[in-house]
């Protein structure tokens, strides 16, 4: 059964955010495989934009704070150097930072949404 949202175009934003999310996460896995293929240019637009709909339009009000922390998580995942790590260190960074930068616009938008529901307040 199907969410009940507002109308049927706010249900098909929110499946359209839900495979935004999955093609998200599954082009910062595999750019990590191709790196020296792909243009870093092309990328980080892609990710950041794929992001961008993730963060406007996926979250309900329950889901903003779970997000919030597992973006935080990640963003301070990333900070670790993991290419120490033998064979596939250099990969598991490089997925990290793709998949960091695909979640950073957001959790952005997710946190100026929270901001400006606390303001209303």
């Amino acid at each position: 059964m199907a969410h009940k949202r507002g109308s049927r175009g706010s249900l098909e934003l929110h499946q359209i955010a839900h495979y935004a999310f999955f093609v998200g996460l599954l082009v910062s896995i595999i750019a990590a495989f191709f790196r020296t293929y792909i243009g870093p240019q092309a990328l980080v637009t892609t990710l950041v934009i794929l992001g961008l709909i993730v963060g406007l339009f996926n979250l309900t009000a329950k889901e903003t704070v779970p997000f919030l922390i597992a973006a935080i998580a990640l963003m301070l995942a990333g900070i670790v150097n993991l290419g120490l790590i033998p064979f596939v260190g250099p990969w598991l960074r490089q997925a990290l930072s793709n998949i960091v930068v695909f979640v950073v616009p957001g959790a952005i938008i997710v946190g100026l949404k929270a901001v400006w529901k606390l303001a209303s307040k």
